[in-house]
């Protein structure tokens, strides 16, 4: 049979949770007559528990937490310090530099191996919430809170209290402990429990006397002697955890289960070093968390429970507040509220394990602050895009393919209030007279949203997500997107401020293979971008970010990013990077281009570089400037240098198929020269597409003249043995 996990935490220093968990261990082998384990686990006050047992185990837990099979008796024996009295001890490291290295999961799996070896474990788990102290919580069947008679301490102790409820443990499992108790205290113990809204396990008297001799003597007072106030209150305390079977009526509750960043410490001084998590009945209900298919009662709950938050919170001019401090107290606001809320009993029937008011609190955190049941796609890295369609349809596209998710909405009044929460911080508006909108979410991801009556099955929303991280021309080349030879040849154009357009289809990843470019700009150069909703993150600090705005309900103040070229002309820059060219500014930015603002790019949808320049062609006659074809071509030839073709293949893949330099104007026919290409050569067995990278042994002629000016060129790129 298991032993039971007993952890002693304080919220504040100096109200004799260290003194408490080593008298109750040497109290539990007395009263029970049987083996008792002493665990140090307060990262703040390291050692202390060996001075005040005079015990000094021969390793520490930082050991022990390494151990990666169970912790068998054998050696547990060679771990521990013994006592007589049947108590043995575990301390921790004397350094921190040490105690940052324990495994946190490696020390639950010790404790709960500890456990089947000793029926009681006491672990000292220090006075505030740190990764080890939460993971020491987690594996515990009960936690006592030690306060005394101080203000202070009392106080935090109400915090730290509403932070464990808050994070899901059951309030049966948190006692409060107080010690030091003198009687005629102007703050009398009657007090401090309705401040605590709970009343105290037992309430210890003040015993300065002995306490003070049991530390001199560098013994627990229990060791040597079980009278006094200090010494009775902790018999009876044991003797009331027999009494009242309470540790195993606690032993079947189901603990809640919090994460920590790779196992290890993190966070030792600051707050729980992850969140709460749950499995089971959340894994049951969908890929992400969700019900898998909407159910009445749970559906009906949340709903039940949205009512009362709304009653409550001003929701809707506090999400928009852009003041990261007072978000942050709204979620803590919101999440005690809502578990309060979940905790009645009307809930029982729906909540029946910890896991489901785990995943009830996350689902109703997620829509009345996030992005609802999107928020744990938006947190999978392996996720491109999101499409959704309607309630009850969310795409996502993985691995280059298009998966129909087990999530939903609760309804479409839920999906336009997660349109309205993306589009409101940035200005724009989504509404009948205008059903659709661009935005981005903050973290840059591009958000595409149109609503009825445009959209007849339900709002729908496209969000295309962006790396965490920057990508970089070495990540191109191990996605296999392109060769060394290709990333070389591109770095060399950009430097030498070429002219470069980025063509390819929807999803080619033209706007990552633009940011890999603009990489390659000298950080000595001013760049200005313009965009329709904000993409480009350039590494460079001389950057000016400048965007589109929409048109106010009046119908007045749009600016479109043909007005915003024109701006960036006055602007002085070095650079010009549009975002994409979809209408009249093709013609402002040919322009640019040929006015010496070299070394400037922007992308163009089309299929091939042939396409892209019959696309643009019909872009420039968009501006209606009511130029000939020839003419139109007659400029292109001359400010565009490189076509560089992205394409999305079908095993979803996305490769450069084509660089590819413009050479001039034969006739009324512009000539282009393939430098490089991709060239297939089949599928293998897992659908994939084969084919490698080649030279077309082409030298363009910016490398010439690159020559001719003193640069040397590694002519080796260009040779078509080269292929990969």
């Amino acid at each position: 049979m298991a032993g039971h996990i007993i952890s002693i935490v304080g919220a504040k220093g100096g109200v004799g949770k260290s003194l408490v968990a080593a008298n109750l261990a040497f109290a539990l082998a007395q009263e029970n007559r049987s083996k008792v384990l002493l665990v140090d686990a307060d990262v703040k006050a390291l050692g202390d528990q060996s001075l005040i047992t005079s015990l000094r185990s021969p390793k520490n837990i930082k050991e022990i937490s390494e151990i990666t099979g169970a912790v068998s008796p054998q050696i547990a024996q060679t771990y521990l310090a013994h006592h007589r009295s049947g108590v043995s001890f575990i301390g921790m490291p004397g350094e921190l530099s040490v105690v940052e290295q324990i495994s946190v999961d490696g020390l639950g799996r010790a404790l709960k191996s500890l456990a089947q070896i000793f029926p009681f474990v006491v672990v000292d788990a220090g006075s505030d919430l740190n990764s080890i102290s939460s993971k020491v919580l987690e594996v515990s069947t009960i936690i006592f809170i030690v306060s005394n008679q101080d203000m202070l301490a009392v106080n935090q102790t109400k915090r730290l209290l509403s932070d464990l409820t808050t994070m899901l443990f059951p309030k049966e499992m948190l006692q409060i402990i107080l010690n030091q108790v003198v009687k005629g205290h102007p703050l009398a113990p009657e007090m401090i429990e309705r401040q605590f809204n709970r009343q105290s396990f037992i309430q210890i008297p003040k015993d300065e006397t002995n306490c003070v001799q049991s530390l001199s003597k560098s013994q627990a007072l229990l060791s040597y002697s079980r009278s006094g106030p200090f010494a009775e209150s902790l018999i009876e305390l044991t003797r009331k955890l027999k009494t009242t079977n309470i540790l195993a009526k606690l032993e079947s509750m189901n603990r809640p289960q919090i994460s920590t960043a790779k196992g290890n410490v993190s966070n030792l001084h600051g707050g729980v070093a992850g969140g709460v998590g749950g499995k089971g009945s959340a894994e049951e209900r969908g890929k992400f968390g969700m019900p898998s298919q909407a159910k009445d009662p749970w559906t009906e709950g949340k709903a039940r429970v949205h009512k009362q938050l709304v009653e409550e919170m001003d929701f809707k001019k506090a999400v928009n507040d852009d003041d990261p401090k007072q978000k942050n107290i709204l979620r803590e606001k919101t999440k005690k509220l809502v578990v309060d809320i979940i905790s009645k009993d009307e809930f029982k029937t729906i909540l029946k394990t910890r896991e489901d008011t785990n995943q009830m609190l996350k689902e109703i955190m997620d829509e009345a602050l996030g992005l609802g049941p999107l928020e744990d796609m938006l947190a999978d890295p392996s996720i491109s895009e999101i499409m959704v369609v309607g309630p009850k349809k969310i795409y996502y596209e993985q691995a280059g393919k298009n998966k129909l998710s087990n999530v939903t909405f609760t309804n479409d009044r839920q999906v336009l209030t997660v349109i309205e929460r993306i589009v409101a911080p940035i200005g724009r508006r989504i509404d009948e007279k205008t059903p659709y909108v661009d935005a981005r979410l903050p973290n840059g991801s591009r958000v595409h949203a149109v609503i009825p009556p445009c959209a007849i099955d339900g709002c729908t929303i496209t969000i295309r997500k962006f790396p965490e991280n920057r990508l970089t021309y070495k990540d191109l080349i191990q996605f296999g997107s392109c060769n060394q030879e290709m990333a070389d040849f591109l770095r060399i154009a950009v430097e030498a401020k070429r002219n470069i357009i980025v063509s390819g289809g929807t999803g080619s990843g033209k706007t990552t293979l633009i940011n890999i470019l603009g990489g390659f700009i000298p950080a000595n150069e001013r760049i200005i971008t313009c965009e329709d909703s904000a993409e480009l993150n350039f590494p460079q600090d001389h950057v000016v970010r400048l965007e589109t705005r929409p048109p106010s309900l009046e119908g007045e103040g749009e600016i479109d990013i043909r007005m915003l070229v024109k701006q960036t002309l006055r602007m002085k820059p070095d650079r010009i990077v549009v975002g994409e060219c979809r209408g009249g500014e093709a013609l402002d930015m040919l322009q640019a281009m040929n006015t010496g603002h070299d070394g400037s790019m922007t992308t163009v949808h089309s299929n091939s570089p042939r396409d892209a320049i019959g696309r643009i062609e019909t872009l420039v006659q968009y501006a209606g400037a009511g130029l000939s074809p020839r003419a139109i071509k007659e400029m292109m030839t001359s400010a565009v240098h490189l076509i560089v073709q992205q394409t999305r293949l079908e095993d979803g893949t996305r490769k450069i198929v084509a660089i590819t330099e413009v050479n001039g104007l034969q006739g009324d026919v512009v000539t282009l020269q393939d430098v490089f290409s991709f060239k297939q050569e089949g599928i293998n067995k897992q659908g994939k597409i084969v084919g490698k990278f080649q030279a077309s042994g082409f030298i363009p002629k910016f490398i010439e003249q690159l020559e001719r000016k003193g640069y040397r060129i590694p002519r080796g790129i260009f040779n078509n043995s080269n292929a990969a």
